[in-house]
């Protein structure tokens, strides 16, 4: 269906992303939202999105029995509109078959609608790529994710009372670690919330060092789960030490190549876009700019991968499915630590009990101007995601608010 506005469903055979076969056997929820590593300029720092109306019913939102799961991915997209997204996009895949939703628009300037095949900066669901090649490392016996951090990087976490020999990789992975998050740090978000350069170079140990300034250790490695980006940089680091590549040519060979994923890539130095891209925009005040050209090295193996709704679809089910590791990794990539009595983190993806009592792997990613979540089921064969063209760097937004509870809605629909 489709209206006057642009807004609409449609139905399509998506790109599957399988292309060669992987070459190894070798991947938040309820009552609350995703955990969310973003941080504010000016004092408007947050690590989490949580609020508790995520699961109130969202104006718009259809739940009746004769609503689709598209119906009610799109009423959440067009909410989204109406909360002040400039464009929301969506998919809703059981099986092969495929439906996609938009509303909105992917460039204010030209008003060209919101394109569901178009690219995006997926921000954190980068993590789940970078824990697949170190459980990769680990099924060729180049590595163990019980090494320790300090093992494949001397000296890299060794400041204020925090100690590499007592951080292993799988505390990296499953945010157990207890090291802060540059990103809450205003020496990095300031500039980054204000993009004042985005060509700024920002090697990886630098946004390590600003970390461990930020305070001294407040729990033991292992303690318990507190998400951070410094975990994932240092993973990327690791992924460097061990194979002599960038995370990002690892990430290449091993991910992008051999599934197919033609439209998804990880820019470590050019902050721009090409080709089909959604435009992303920052609302500062009572203005919204255009952020689509922004530093890539702020969040790097944290946060840095571009790609398309489906594209990520099929790294996800190629992930779940057991396409990308080998059964021994798959166990380690899905056993969780506990965030709420819900929500489970694995290593780079979560493990979340929705309202209507489903369970679904899932994460969301979230960088300056962009805003992206996806659910899937064990099996793969039911997935849901969105993503939206606003990023502010702050969380609990009626936007974020109401499209999640959409995308959950749509899943449970399923």
């Amino acid at each position: 269906m489709r209206d006057d506005s642009g807004a609409g469903i449609e139905t399509g055979t998506a790109n599957q992303g399988t292309g060669g076969a992987a070459r190894r056997s070798s991947r938040v929820r309820g009552s609350r939202r995703w955990l969310l590593p973003v941080a504010t300029a000016a004092c408007l720092l947050m690590t989490g999105v949580g609020p508790a109306a995520a699961d109130a019913p969202a104006t718009g939102t259809s739940t009746s029995a004769a609503a689709t799961p598209a119906d009610i991915l799109q009423a959440g997209a067009q909410q989204g509109i109406a909360d002040g997204y400039p464009g929301v996009i969506g998919m809703v895949r059981q099986g092969d078959a495929t439906q996609y939703v938009h509303a909105g628009v992917g460039n204010r300037a030209t008003k060209v609608p919101a394109d569901p095949k178009a690219k995006f900066r997926i921000g954190s669901n980068t993590k789940a790529f970078i824990s697949t090649v170190l459980l990769q490392l680990e099924g060729e016996k180049r590595l163990s994710l019980d090494d320790t951090v300090a093992k494949w990087l001397p000296g890299a976490v060794a400041a204020n009372g925090y100690d590499g020999s007592r951080i292993t990789i799988r505390q990296l992975l499953n945010h157990t670690s207890g090291l802060p998050d540059y990103l809450g740090s205003l020496q990095i978000n300031g500039p980054y919330f204000l993009n004042t350069n985005p060509r700024e170079v920002l090697p990886p140990q630098t946004l390590v060092n600003v970390a461990l300034g930020m305070r001294a250790p407040t729990t033991t490695p292992g303690e318990k789960f507190g998400y951070s980006n410094t975990n994932y940089v240092l993973a990327g680091m690791v992924i460097k030490a061990v194979t002599g590549s960038e995370p990002a040519a690892e990430v290449q060979r091993r991910i992008i190549e051999p599934l197919g994923l033609r439209d998804t890539s990880f820019p470590t130095a050019d902050p721009a876009l090409y080709g089909n891209y959604l435009h992303g925009y920052v609302i500062r005040a009572i203005l919204i700019d255009d952020g689509t050209v922004s530093n890539v090295q702020v969040t790097g193996s944290a946060g840095a991968m571009v790609s398309t709704m489906d594209d990520l679809a099929a790294f996800s089910r190629a992930l779940l499915t057991g396409k990308l590791l080998a059964p021994a990794q798959m166990t380690e990539l899905k056993t969780t630590v506990p965030v709420t009595a819900d929500i489970g983190y694995g290593l780079g993806i979560e493990h979340m009990k929705l309202s209507c009592g489903k369970w679904a792997w899932g994460h969301n990613g979230a960088v300056l101007g962009y805003f992206s979540e996806w659910l899937s089921s064990e099996d793969g064969t039911q997935q849901v995601m969105h993503a939206n063209n606003e990023f502010h760097l702050l969380g609990g937004t009626p936007g974020q608010t109401h499209t999640y509870k959409a995308m959950t809605d749509a899943f449970c629909a399923l």
